[in-house]
């Protein structure tokens, strides 16, 4: 089986094409009507879902490995374990199921690059729905000792009150930029015209 464009996807550090060059290519194999269940990149193939958040296609792809796969490559189980952690908003969960296991060359690249993307997403959830928040429950957001979620907050503009151990958080700015809709403006001079004469 040809593994060619996975391969390189997974050394450019393109995750984001990962699950969709897996999906294509499994469906080539099974067109193809070749057993490939034994050397398919299962736990790969789920982090790509999980690393786009398409927890259904995860889910969906969970229940078509076949059991003796599951049970004979724990990497895929612990890829799971991810994932039913996402499912179920156990944030804290999600950073130990990827602690917990001993990663394999181009799937630690994956889970390495899946827990920074993970991070920077709470870290801007947290920021979109506190103006104020413990340390503590930071820390559990993130996925990090006390210590270390307050060194990246403050790294991040947020100040502390040590005294309360309360986070406060810096908004930032939006900014939006105004798009001028051609045909827009023409509707606009077409109409002054009009009232004009």
């Amino acid at each position: 089986m040809d593994f060619t464009l996975l391969k390189e996807v997974l050394a450019s550090e393109s995750y984001g094409k990962v699950a969709d060059v897996c999906d294509e290519l499994m469906l080539k194999v099974a067109a193809k009507g070749v057993s490939f269940e034994e050397e398919w990149p299962y736990a790969i193939h789920l982090l790509g879902h999980i690393y786009v958040n398409d927890l259904n296609s995860a889910r969906f792809l969970w229940k078509s490995v076949p059991v003796s796969v599951k049970d004979g490559r724990p990497e895929i189980a612990a890829v799971w374990r991810i994932g039913q952690c996402l499912w179920t908003r156990d944030y804290a969960g999600v950073y130990e199921a990827v602690r917990m296991f001993d990663w394999s060359g181009d799937v630690s690249g994956l889970v390495k690059a899946f827990s920074e993307s993970y991070t920077k997403k709470m870290f801007h959830l947290l920021e979109s729905a506190y103006a104020t928040i413990r340390v503590a429950d930071t820390a559990n957001f993130l996925g990090m000792s006390e210590d270390d979620a307050t060194t990246y907050a403050l790294q991040q503009g947020w100040s502390i009150d040590p005294t309360s151990e309360m986070l406060t958080v810096k908004k930032k700015r939006v900014i939006t930029e105004q798009k001028l809709d051609p045909s827009k403006l023409q509707r606009l001079t077409e109409y002054v015209f009009h009232l004009e004469h």
